[in-house]
């Protein structure tokens, strides 16, 4: 049975801002990178655990998984089944407060 996936208020924050970054200089780059983070995201769904452990916190339940250079860190819930993405992170601007 699939996970379901949801998103923290932080997280859909950080894709409407690193969207909205990047429509500034190209709106269908902005479109095509912001798909690509939600898909990423999505198909947790079935591999829950595909991420590797967010090295910075060593938290069995908090991974992540890169979609250069963005890092999707989110937390694995067994009961109920869910994946929550908590940041969606630009690599480059140093460690997440999870």
């Amino acid at each position: 049975m699939d996970f379901k996936v949801s998103f923290s208020p932080t997280a859909r924050l950080d894709l409407r801002e690193i969207v909205r970054y990047i429509s500034l200089e190209n709106e269908q780059a902005a479109e095509r990178i912001g798909k690509a983070l939600l898909s990423a995201a999505k198909n947790l769904s079935k591999f829950p655990r595909k991420g590797r452990i967010v090295p910075e916190f060593g938290i069995d339940s908090l991974r992540e998984v890169h979609l250069p250079p963005y890092r999707i860190i989110y937390r694995v819930f067994e009961d109920p089944q869910t994946v929550e993405i908590i940041r969606i992170w630009h690599a480059s601007r140093g460690t997440p407060k999870a």
